[in-house]
């Protein structure tokens, strides 16, 4: 079956950037681009819902008595978005899907033999826009492919409008890291695309001081040395395989004591990516996603790349 690279489409800006972001990299990639709209009937209360956006507000209203989308008006979000798209990317095949159920659960299906599935970060959810970004959230928390989630803004559009074939260097694509469990997905995602864009990769390695420094009881200089030359080792020995991999890919590598999800939401205003990863758990609680992953998702001002992993 061919791959593809499938976004997620509901009329908000967000999803208008997460469409351009994802024939970007469509491009950069090879592949074909799917753009994937899902309807959710809801109950005509629901429908009036004072907390619906403008847009997505008519869309529900503009339903027949039988609750199933209109003729007209049905296709106008994913068509409009295909017909931009071939305008400003004439070297990737669109097709569109229009789907119905749960957006969540039908984007994942819809996504299952893609490379990539791209949503808009703050998109207006399927189910009144109550949670902000549920949907998103929802299907990182499940998907075991690569997520990127894009936000509408300046920084974006920047990045969606650089020229695959330009010599403006791209911003560098940012790394956030475990050194003492690294995992060969995420790894791997960040080296391939920092390579696809022909930039740098900058490895971010958030670490916390021993429990004793909460208590006032510091140590001398020659231990508080060492515990950061044995950081930076183990960072440095995680990375080893992947350089040798990539020897074309500069790295830059910063290891630093602090929460991980601050430091790389201040090296996102930098980034045209960031990649982290999120482990698949199969445990009572369900699917989840970790604070690092959550802290970055709702404040990173670039794209974020959550790649699942064991």
């Amino acid at each position: 079956m061919t791959r593809t690279v499938t976004v997620g489409l509901d009329g908000s800006a967000e999803s208008r950037a997460a469409a351009d972001w994802a024939a970007h990299e469509a491009q950069l990639r090879g592949l074909p681009l799917k753009l994937v709209q899902v309807w959710e009937p809801v109950p005509a209360p629901m429908a009036q819902a004072p907390l619906l956006g403008a847009e997505t507000q008519q869309h529900w209203t503009e339903r027949s008595e039988m609750g199933v989308p209109p003729a007209e008006g049905w296709g106008r979000i994913p068509r409009e978005a295909a017909d931009g798209i071939r305008r400003r990317h004439p070297g990737v095949d669109v097709t569109v899907e229009q789907l119905t159920g749960a957006p969540a659960d039908t984007l994942l299906d819809a996504a299952k033999d893609s490379e990539l599935l791209v949503l808009g970060s703050r998109g207006l959810s399927g189910v009144g826009g109550f949670l902000v970004g549920s949907v998103g959230l929802s299907v990182v928390a499940h998907a075991e492919l690569p997520v990127v989630l894009v936000r509408a803004g300046e920084q974006a559009a920047a990045e969606n409008g650089t020229n695959p074939s330009s010599a403006t260097p791209s911003r560098p694509v940012v790394l956030g890291i475990d050194a003492g469990a690294p995992a060969d997905a995420v790894l791997e995602f960040a080296f391939a695309e920092a390579a696809r864009r022909d930039t740098a990769l900058r490895v971010v390695h958030g670490w916390s001081l021993p429990p004793y420094y909460a208590y006032g009881l510091g140590m001398d200089a020659g231990l508080n040395d060492e515990l950061f030359r044995w950081e930076a080792a183990a960072l440095t020995e995680a990375l080893r395989p992947w350089r040798l991999k990539h020897p074309a890919v500069e790295v830059a590598l910063e290891s630093r004591v602090g929460s991980a999800a601050d430091h790389l939401v201040d090296a996102s205003r930098e980034a045209s990516l960031v990649v982290i990863g999120r482990r698949i758990r199969h445990g009572a609680l369900g699917a989840h996603i970790g604070p690092v992953a959550h802290g970055v998702l709702h404040h990173s001002t670039a794209p974020v790349a959550v790649v699942s992993h064991d």
